[in-house]
């Protein structure tokens, strides 16, 4: 079927199941980013292929919203579909809930299922909805899955055990330090959603999510208790094992039955509104709430030095990998044959050849020329385009080890940069360099300090329609909460946090320009005293970053300074693990300007 074709199949079925509009979010039960294959029911429905967006359909329109890194792969994906799409943050765009008020009539209904809907978002919807005397009707089983006929199955990826010895830190701390925090708030229950949140806390990965190893499972905690919800087709003896003692491995569908027991009991239970799915609060009903961030959320996000440690050796060997390619690309373009996809593939190549590598930790952005410009394009086999000897190339990738996950981003010129090129270039990592420089106070959040790395293109009226910087797990996901640079009130950034800092500049239809490191907060000696302490970047990523279209008379002395000092660190720890034709290579790429 055709993506007009299956809106039109799904209208049938709201109509038997009386509903006037109905919401397809991007998500599953877990409310996980990046999706299981047999949850990526909005681009099954809507032909959207990109990691955010969701689709409300009603009897005569349906509407797409994404943000600004989508506006164009969606303008290119959504014709022929009957869906309009709907830019999210600019002035005309309504939002999902006024727009559905606005389509509706009073007594009319919003279906959604509430396997896929987060706390948050039923109460939004609800609260949203309700002046417009509109209601949200929940209705199981989910309309869009009844109308996938080739599904793809559930993943049976083994569960493994996470090693302490790099994680740092055992599972029964780690539920030690949970209780801790459920007894101060009351708690005797905490149950445990999100996918990255279970992985952690208890030590397990697996690979039920491309690019991301997390296992498919709840995991519910309370004052004397643990208990995992799993396949029990994936584990294996060693997760067995290391479980022994800190938590009870039990069917991933028993967690219903004894939900719905707890409740009975009406005990008080702990639930993050953000990932937990509605039918977990439904099933426990009878039970009391704490509604709040999962206390391990924060906790996720503070590497320890065990985890730095690891995370570091990582970018050593993710640097060696990007310095390969690097040289390879430079080579290999003039000679000609080099594809979008064939350069993603040479340097997922050259990962692979790093001792421990798991796989890549999203797909890879691949963009020459005006590609580029598609903050997160997704190269196909239709939009693929032979790299040239000129212009610009956007490569943002990352790798996963056990000891760490890698975000990287380089612009490559091809050829001679042009003047508005060279600008631009130089204005963004002036920007990557002053975010990463400047020290700041503790208490200063991300909102605040991701200004720096705007600064230079705001002299010149430029901007660019992304956050600066996300968290990243260890060996998790490579986008992780709660903290970040964007402008959003996140929590103060705190020492151990690992964000990448990545400004950018977008011209559609011509060029693209990212550059990315990965860096950890640390406490800055110097400057912390009389009680007050400061922190800083301490960046983890090691790859030269192009100097060929650096304009020298942009920049200021210290950030030049830094450039050169980040160059000479990279030649230092890079160079012991190149052969000497990649060690030449490196010394002349990263010579002082």
């Amino acid at each position: 079927m055709t993506a007009r074709q299956k809106v039109a199949a799904l209208r049938k079925l709201m109509q038997k199941n009386r509903v006037d509009a109905y919401y397809v979010p991007s998500a599953d039960p877990h409310q996980s980013e990046y999706l299981p294959e047999a949850w990526k029911l909005r681009a099954w429905l809507s032909g959207f292929t990109g990691s955010a967006g969701e689709v409300v359909v009603t009897a005569r329109k349906a509407g797409l919203w994404t943000d600004g890194r989508y506006f164009l792969q969606a303008s290119l994906e959504l014709p022929g579909s009957s869906i309009d799409l709907m830019r999210m943050g600019e002035p005309e765009t309504l939002d999902m809930p006024a727009w559905v008020a606005s389509q509706l009539k009073r007594g009319q209904t919003l279906g959604m299922d509430p396997s896929v809907v987060s706390l948050a978002a039923a109460k939004s919807f609800e609260e949203a909805l309700a002046p417009h005397g509109v209601k949200v009707k929940y209705v199981t089983p989910n309309l869009v899955a009844g109308l996938w006929t080739d599904r793809p199955e559930e993943s049976l990826a083994p569960m493994v055990p996470h090693s302490a010895r790099i994680a740092g830190e055992t599972a029964a701390a780690k539920l030690t330090r949970v209780r801790a925090e459920m007894k101060v708030a009351g708690c005797k229950v905490h149950v445990v959603v999100a996918l990255d949140q279970v992985a952690w806390l208890l030590n397990v990965r697996a690979r039920d999510i491309q690019y991301t190893p997390v296992v498919n499972a709840y995991a519910v905690v309370t004052d004397r208790t643990a208990a995992i919800y799993v396949d029990r087709r994936k584990v294996t003896p060693a997760a067995r094992k290391a479980l022994k003692g800190a938590a009870t491995i039990k069917d991933y569908d028993t967690v219903w039955q004894d939900l719905a027991a707890l409740g009975q009991r009406k005990t008080k239970v702990w639930l993050d509104p953000v990932c937990t799915n509605r039918r977990v609060l439904d099933t426990l009903k009878g039970a009391t709430f704490h509604l709040a961030s999962s206390p391990i959320t924060a906790m996720k996000a503070v590497k320890n030095a065990t985890q730095i440690k690891g995370i570091a050796a990582a970018h050593v060997r993710d640097g060696v990998a990007m310095v390969k390619f690097l040289k390879w690309l430079e080579e290999a373009v003039p000679a000609g044959g080099v594809t979008e996809i064939s350069a993603a593939e040479q340097l997922r190549a050259f990962r692979a050849e790093g001792k421990g590598f798991k796989d890549l930790s999203f797909d890879t952005i691949s963009g020459y020329a005006g590609n580029g410009a598609i903050i997160h394009y997704s190269v196909d086999e239709q939009s693929n385009t032979k790299l040239k000897p000129r212009g610009l190339y956007l490569i943002d990738s990352g790798g996963q080890y056990p000891e760490g996950t890698t975000d990287i981003t380089r612009t490559v010129p091809l050829g001679a940069p042009s003047r508005r090129q060279k600008e631009c270039y130089t204005r963004v990592l002036m920007g990557t360099i002053d975010c990463t420089r400047i020290p700041f106070p503790a208490g200063t959040t991300g909102q605040r300090h991701e200004m720096f790395a705007r600064a230079a293109l705001w002299q010149i009226g430029e901007d660019y329609a992304h956050g600066t910087g996300h968290g990243v797990g260890q060996y998790l996901g490579v986008h992780e909460g709660p903290h970040s640079l964007k402008n959003l009130v996140t929590p103060p950034l705190v020492a151990g946090n690992l964000l990448s800092i990545e400004p950018g500049h977008y011209e559609a239809g011509s060029f693209g320009i990212r550059l990315e490191n990965l860096a950890v907060v640390v406490k800055d000696e110097k400057l912390s005293r009389d009680g007050r302490t400061w922190l800083r970047f301490d960046t983890v990523t090691l790859c030269p970053i192009d100097t060929r279209p650096v304009d020298e008379s942009l920049m200021t002395k210290d950030q030049i300074a830094w450039l050169n000092a980040y160059h000479a660190r990279v030649r230092k720890e890079l160079s012991p693990h190149l052969d000497a034709a990649h060690r030449r290579w490196l010394k002349d790429c990263t010579q002082s300007i």
